[in-house]
């Protein structure tokens, strides 16, 4: 099976919403869910992210459900896979596009009734002129009374927020533009906000016409790593988990948290933050390091605690969060369904760690077989290509720049 899918667009439909590091292209999950989910009728992806899978599913004829312990993440998820009257959502873009019109010419009269929130660091991350005008957009967002169409402006408004933030557009981390690059950055909020707005609307109207009638996704906010309700997702009642976990642990791989803070604050979701990178998997570092039911791990952990035991525990702690996801997952699966995990094995202190093997090994453990792994270059994807895993300055080695895709069978089928 040929996944590298070299210069394909990946934003078709609902996928364009919002940037986000590390999703998974589309044409992954319309590949796999071609090949594996010819039979099946509902799909799980337990680290949904900004819902890739879920989308895919929706296209596909299958009911998803999605888990992500990030809020913003979620809400993108959910608005991606929503339909909406597409007449009545219009009727919400006209008002809108009007009360930006006396906005700007000076025609309404509470002006000054404009409340710009207060967070930390605001003034770093945005000018004067860009936080008054996304607080003007945010004080109409506000009054929307239509919970599914708020949402659909609140995405809209999340991606303006990072746009015209004087964040670097080609980090997933929270870094500031140069000096010089703010001096010249002038970006309109406003039309920045409108595009989106437009470009979202088609994306949806688009996923409406072409999604099966009478399927779903629904999206949800726990730990899979420590539970899985069974009110949520019934053992055994899956007949395809799909999904591209974390590479590692947020704080030292891919900082989702960080990437969010910014539009989870302004959105309020203060609960979460920065702070979302300590809470997600690996985030909650072990005191020691466990003894795995995978022999390849247990001899990349001792290689890297050779070197650096700190960092053994972090990649300990990751590795434990991750099995523990796996074996939770397993339960939720049909006998004869599948699992495929899109993964990529990151580098730690110089050590390559496996984690394609790790997976087969975890999914094994818990009740299935190996189907097949198949290797991807990377060509799409906003992901780093080298990093200092070594922590010396300026030693920088190549960083998951390819993707396996392993695929699992649950056993016990008729």
């Amino acid at each position: 099976m040929d996944l590298d899918f070299k210069n394909s667009h990946t934003t078709y439909s609902t996928h364009g919403f919002h940037t986000y590091p590390a999703k998974m292209i589309p044409q992954i999950a319309k590949a796999l869910l071609d090949e594996f989910g010819k039979n099946a009728t509902n799909l799980f992806d337990p680290y949904c992210g900004t819902g890739t899978s879920l989308v895919e599913a929706n296209l596909h004829g299958l009911n998803g459900i999605g888990t992500d312990l990030n809020p913003l993440a979620r809400l993108i998820a959910k608005t991606k896979t929503t339909p909406i009257e597409i007449q009545t959502l219009d009727l919400h873009l006209r008002d809108f596009y009007n009360y930006l019109f006396n906005y700007r010419f000076g025609f309404t009269t509470n002006q000054d009734s404009i409340v710009v929130p207060s967070f930390k660091n605001i003034d770093f991350w945005f000018s004067r002129t860009v936080k008054k005008d996304i607080s003007v957009i945010s004080n109409y967002v506000d009054t929307i009374e239509n919970h599914d169409i708020k949402e659909f402006f609140q995405v809209a408004l999340s991606q303006t927020i990072r746009l015209c933030s004087w964040t670097r557009k080609n980090e997933f981390k929270l870094y500031r533009m140069s000096p010089e690059r703010i001096r010249i950055f002038k970006p309109d909020s406003f039309s920045v906000f409108e595009k989106t707005l437009g470009k979202n609307r088609d994306g949806l109207l688009d996923f409406m016409n072409k999604s099966k009638e009478k399927v779903s996704s629904r999206i949800y906010d726990f730990d899979t790593s420590e539970r899985i309700p069974k009110r949520v997702i019934p053992d055994e009642s899956m007949d395809m988990v799909l999904t591209s976990p974390p590479y590692g642990d947020s704080t030292t791989t891919v900082a989702y948290g960080q990437f969010s803070a910014l539009a989870n604050q302004w959105l309020g979701f203060m609960d979460r933050g920065r702070a979302l990178d300590e809470q997600l998997m690996g985030g909650k570092k072990a005191s020691r390091i466990p003894k795995f039911k995978s022999r390849v791990l247990n001899d990349q952990v001792r290689e890297v605690e050779n070197i650096d035991r700190n960092r053994a525990l972090d990649v300990a702690s990751f590795y434990r969060g991750y099995h523990s996801s796996i074996r939770n997952v397993s339960n939720k699966v049909k006998k004869g369904g599948y699992a495929c995990y899109v993964v990529s094995n990151r580098t730690v202190k110089g050590i390559q760690l496996e984690t394609g093997q790790i997976t087969k090994d975890f999914f094994e453990l818990n009740g299935f077989d190996h189907v097949d792994t198949f290797s991807r270059t990377i060509t799409n994807k906003r992901m780093p290509k080298k990093n200092s895993s070594s922590g010396k300055k300026g030693k920088k080695t190549p960083l998951m720049n390819k993707e396996l895709v392993v695929v699992m069978k649950k056993r016990g089928a008729q």
